[in-house]
């Protein structure tokens, strides 16, 4: 009898602790290093709180966008798979769902199937389906909530952005299947492809918003269980669907973005030797495996807008550098026996994005060389010798707002800290 009365008073302790404990908030892993973050700089983001809270002019106007931002995505509609017109062949519209952006009508065959390959041009016809701006909507909306909460601990951007993790990961109702069986799909040929995990690309900054998040009142410990259970999950049909082992065969930016999304959610989910794995191997496998030694991308190189597959590769490569220092690998300063590296990559093309040398290649489009800027002031921090450093003097400092102020070092202060 008594041995049963003490385990009726557990069982009650724990009902009513259990619901308790899982509406408290996550409590900040962050150390005197900053938040749990990977993709940006937890240092750096301790930094610009401290040079915002302090009101320091140089990250003023930079500020003032995020917040304004903010100010509007708390606002914004919540952001759902559920909500397109199509249904995708599984029967389900939690199931993630999307169009080969460059595959067109036939007109030699009647209906237009099996689509054919028109490289660069994008076919409207994409836009019936609404996932891929739904979670690009999505990304944004919660890295700018969390940002502008980080900054600030304005708790109603951590509850705003909650609320959309929430709707876009955990409810029910609205939330998205962990996989991409069904995106970028080529009618007439497939129900989707490996390729199409390019577009979850963004899911790496939900992974840092979710850290700048941690400690709020808003984020509780279910929901950050829960965000690990939806990543442990998409990550695992990233490595064991057939889709998902296309894409990490790709040679090409996919594979970048491949392993940028494992390594990225590795790291979120605590598997630092796995992630450190990826990374490691991304140095012969990506780095030496898709830059000649003179620089050149010859994959995408290959493509008909030359110039921006170039830049989006190497941003890429950057990005798996920056996710490299958090388990002690350096791909900034890796090079090959024959020269390939992502220095030699950058260099490549920083004389044509200065105006020095003209693009031979092939670009489809507007042709905007000022998009390898923000590149080279994210790269001033690893390449200080003077003739980098040199390059970077020339590259207009226009945009006093631009958000990137905020998660970088001050390229101008590494210049001159260095001359």
């Amino acid at each position: 009898m008594v041995r049963f009365t003490f385990m009726l008073a557990v069982l009650l302790i724990l009902l009513v602790i259990e619901p308790a404990m899982a509406q408290r908030p996550v409590r900040s892993i962050a150390t005197q290093a900053g938040p749990r973050v990977f993709l940006l700089d937890a240092r750096q983001m301790q930094e610009t709180r401290h040079r915002i809270r302090k009101g320091d002019p140089s990250v003023s106007a930079a500020w003032a966008r995020l917040e304004a931002e903010a100010q509007k995505a708390v606002t914004s509609g919540s952001f759902s798979v559920v909500t397109k017109d199509l249904t995708p062949p599984s029967g389900s519209k939690h199931d993630y769902m999307s169009q080969a952006p460059y595959f067109w009508p036939d007109p030699n065959k009647p209906g237009g199937l099996p689509y054919i390959r028109r490289d660069g041009e994008r076919n409207p016809e994409i836009n019936r389906i609404t996932d891929h701006r739904s979670l690009d909507q999505m990304v944004e909306a919660v890295e700018t909530l969390s940002l502008a909460y980080y900054f600030r601990s304005n708790q109603e951007y951590a509850t705003r952005a909650v609320q959309l993790l929430r709707a876009f990961f955990l409810d029910p109702n609205t939330r998205m299947n962990p996989n991409l069986q069904f995106a970028q799909a080529i009618p007439g040929i497939n129900t989707g492809r490996g390729i199409g995990l390019i577009e979850t690309r963004g899911l790496t900054r939900v992974v840092d918003a979710v850290g700048l998040l941690a400690g709020s009142k808003a984020l509780t410990a279910a929901d950050h269980r829960g965000l690990e259970d939806w990543f442990g999950k998409f990550l695992k049909w990233m490595l064991e669907s057939k889709n998902g082992r296309d894409e990490a065969a790709a040679k090409n930016n996919h594979g970048t973005y491949y392993d940028l999304q494992v390594a990225s959610f590795a790291l979120f989910l605590g598997e630092k030797e796995f992630a450190k794995d990826i990374l490691q191997t991304a140095r012969a496998k990506r780095i030496a495996a898709q830059i000649e030694p003179d620089g050149r991308q010859l994959l995408e190189l290959a493509r008909t807008k030359a110039w921006s597959y170039s830049v989006g590769n190497l941003e890429g490569l950057m990005l798996l550098a920056r996710l490299g220092e958090n388990v002690g690998v350096d791909l900034w300063n890796y090079q090959s026996q024959d020269g390939r590296s992502i220095r030699r990559a950058l260099d490549y093309l920083v004389p044509v994005a200065l105006g020095e040398q003209k693009w031979t290649y092939r670009q489809l489009g507007e042709w905007p060389p000022q998009m390898l800027f923000p590149l080279m002031r994210s790269a001033a921090v690893r390449y200080r010798d003077p003739q980098f450093l040199a390059s970077l003097g020339k590259v207009p400092d226009t945009d006093s707002a631009d958000r990137s102020r905020l998660l970088r070092a001050d390229p101008v202060a590494s210049r001159q800290a260095h001359r």
